[in-house]
């Protein structure tokens, strides 16, 4: 949600930014945003010179009462009366207002960063750096299902039987294999001084109104049925909402959360045949990074977030690439994004694993999230990025380790919690 000082003030910033996320068809909400704005602050106007009169009355009115003049109080009563007819008139009026606004400025996209490329979709992204060689080995690397199956691993017929398709079952080795990672995400981002937590995994729908636009919670988010409570896609929904209505001192800030839960996500829509086995699935587990800083911090944090993620996916010796979102591809709650993709020596290309996002103070305004300052409040900026999502980051994992006889090695950073293990076999 945007600072609506900005409609006020430099309504054509609104239009360009929007204009640079293709979304040409909110321009008129823009004028529509400045109109209500005005019809708001004029009943406010209004509200409050009628409140100044009501009170001039009544104090006259006991004047009069003490004086004897009946006739004139009650006159003056019948006028308080009028008053506090037009008064809950502009209440209704003012609320009514009130939440028109609201549902249009949920909608227009908030500013993006002046260094984002502009480009229409996920086509136009920019590639700004690679870390770690990719390889194709001499060997055909198998599906990654097929890796799981050789190793005893997973079970996708019975989960589809007991839960659908996009459900799976871990076993054995594999799935002593995901929870390591998990474990070392989590460790690793303790190290780097972040505070562990373990969230809710269901939320309110203030809460998920704050943290996404409505189009991610419709695509998105299970709602449980008869209840205020939906199914989180990401802690991060827990963790900035845990922040609700909260003023911070500056001696708090950053905060600085790892968390994890489990995720569940719709995934609606049809996807390409490399999306089978565990690829897009309903369910899932994530270790996530969050912060909570200063608005002048945010951009330093951005960077130390994204690094976090290339010295992480250096230490498993697996090649990644790091791609800056277009302003197409950008959430309308993002002022700027990157993705984290992961080299797949199977299909020869790399694939979405994390994503790294500054939100500025989007949800901050949302969820009421501000910072005490010397002379007034202010909001707080956010931001948010996945150390590891696996079973997709288990993809590459496994692709970028299996042997040629279908064993997996283990990098060092895992062989702990593994049980010593070097590979699995």
């Amino acid at each position: 949600m945007i600072d609506i000082n900005l409609f006020r003030t430099t309504p054509d910033l609104i239009r360009e930014n929007i204009k640079k996320k293709f979304q040409d068809h909110k321009l008129p909400m823009v004028d529509e945003i400045i109109t209500l704005d005005k019809q708001i602050r004029e009943m406010i106007l209004e509200g409050g010179n009628l409140r100044n009169q009501k009170n001039v009355t009544s104090k006259e009115i006991g004047k009069l009462m003490a004086a004897g003049k009946k006739e004139e109080a009650e006159t003056a009563k019948q006028e308080v009366v009028k008053i506090n007819t037009r008064l809950d008139e502009i209440n209704v009026v003012e609320k009514d207002l009130t939440e028109q606004l609201k549902q249009l400025m949920l909608v227009i996209p908030n500013i993006i960063d002046p260094s984002v490329p502009i480009g229409k979709d996920d086509s136009e992204n920019v590639e700004i750096g690679r870390f770690g060689e990719p390889a194709v080995p001499a060997f055909e690397v198998p599906y990654h299902v097929d890796i799981m199956e050789k190793l005893d691993g997973i079970d996708l017929e019975s989960a589809g039987t007991v839960a659908g398709n996009g459900f799976y079952y871990l076993k054995g080795n594999i799935a002593r294999l995901h929870s390591a990672i998990l474990s070392y995400a989590r460790d690793f981002m303790i190290d780097k001084g972040f505070t562990y937590y373990i969230p809710p995994f269901m939320i309110r729908s203030s809460v998920v109104t704050g943290v996404m636009s409505f189009a991610e919670m419709e695509s998105m988010m299970y709602k449980i049925e008869g209840e205020d409570l939906y199914l989180i896609g990401t802690s991060e929904h827990s963790m900035i909402g845990k922040f609700l209505n909260t003023i911070l001192e500056k001696s708090e800030l950053p905060q600085t959360a790892t968390s994890y839960s489990p995720c569940f996500r719709k995934e609606v829509g049809a996807h390409g045949i490399e999306e089978r086995g565990v690829y897009r699935v309903h369910q899932f587990e994530k270790q996530e990074m969050v912060v909570v800083c200063e608005p002048e911090d945010s951009m330093a944090w951005y960077e130390k977030m994204t690094n976090f993620s290339v010295e992480f996916f250096k230490s498993l010796d697996i090649p990644i690439r790091l791609l800056e979102c277009c302003s197409g591809d950008l959430a309308d709650l993002k002022v700027k994004s990157c993705d984290i993709e992961a080299w797949s020596p199977r299909q020869q290309k790399y694939f979405e694993v994390c994503s790294c996002t500054n939100m500025g103070d989007a949800q901050a305004r949302r969820l009421g999230i501000r910072v005490r300052g010397e002379n007034k409040n202010y909001f707080a900026h956010t931001l948010n990025n996945t150390v590891v999502a696996p079973p997709r980051m288990l993809i590459s994992f496994l692709e970028n380790n299996v042997n040629e006889d279908g064993s997996v090695k283990i990098p060092a950073a895992l062989q702990m919690y593994m049980g010593g293990k070097s590979e699995i076999r």
